[in-house]
């Protein structure tokens, strides 16, 4: 959220004076950014956003609601998204919270991502002013180029869950004792932590292919959703292993594999769904658009 989505924002659609007033004091974590764009009704469907932005002289008035907002409830700068009532664009505003007619609500009640507090925020004729437009950012595509990247990091995170799920294990079936040896020793356990390892390594390969595009600046939107679909899915079946292969212990919070699993859930979804991802890809490799 903070690096990936507000900073990228800022840094890739705003102005000068808005990447030195905000990216030098985001990086040292001195503030704390947001990126409002998915709300209670368009989650998938986030391009057709119902979040407005109306010009009235030099300033915007925004007004509309947002969900699952991570900082939203305390960020000191959230880049928000909103249809401009003129052109019918979306463009992104730097809204600077508190400030009239701006609630934000923290959400609770998650079985995932706990340690992130997410927002539910209505804005009720929230002024900003032109200075805090993004004025790189003249439409959805503009949005879409903050995601892309995002999703790379989405690939990266479920690389992560997994990794811990197979260490996890391994460790467990070397120490684990049953029928009198340990369960390392028993030849459906090796078969299933292989697979497991097979799955890491081909998901570390995705995510290594990732890095050197970005280093060469061609990562594709293309890319980065094959990369998240396919990483996010992998991680789910090798956590699922891994819980199954500790037994009862795989749900006890002590042994870390439930949480993982509960967390990847969230990463599976968010960013795009596994559903969107696939839409993307295929739009590419046929030149047909499915999404309706």
């Amino acid at each position: 959220m903070q690096a990936g989505l507000a900073m990228q924002s800022i840094a890739m659609l705003g102005s000068q004076e808005q990447k030195e007033q905000w990216l030098p004091r985001m990086a040292r974590v001195e503030a704390l950014g947001a990126f409002a764009l998915t709300e209670p009704e368009h989650g998938s469907d986030s391009v057709s956003l119902e979040t407005t932005a109306r010009r009235d002289g030099e300033e915007w008035v925004l007004d509309g609601r947002k969900k699952w907002i991570g900082n939203g409830s305390i960020a000191d700068v959230v880049v928000v998204w909103a249809r401009d009532t003129g052109d019918g664009q979306v463009k992104g505003f730097l809204v600077e919270p508190p400030t009239p007619g701006w609630t934000a609500e923290k959400m609770t009640g998650k079985g995932s991502l706990r340690a992130v507090w997410q927002a539910e925020i209505t804005l009720d004729g929230v002024r900003v002013p032109e200075a805090n437009r993004l004025p790189g950012a003249g439409s959805f595509k503009d949005t879409a180029r903050v995601l892309a990247g995002t999703r790379n990091a989405v690939a990266w995170g479920a690389l992560g869950h997994a990794t811990a799920a197979y260490d996890i294990a391994i460790t467990y079936a070397g120490e684990r004792t049953q029928f009198g040896r340990p369960l390392a020793s028993f030849q459906i356990v090796q078969e299933r932590l292989v697979r497991m390892l097979a799955e890491v390594c081909s998901m570390q390969l995705y995510c290594l292919r990732l890095a050197r595009l970005i280093e060469q600046e061609r990562l594709t939107d293309t890319i980065a959703a094959i990369a998240k679909m396919n990483n996010t899915r992998r991680a789910r079946e090798v956590l699922a292993e891994a819980r199954d292969l500790l037994g009862g212990n795989g749900i006890l919070l002590d042994f870390h594999v439930m949480r993982h699993m509960a967390d990847i859930e969230a990463l599976h979804t968010y960013e795009g769904t596994e559903t969107i991802q696939t839409l993307i890809v295929g739009r590419d490799i046929t030149g047909i658009g499915a999404f309706a």
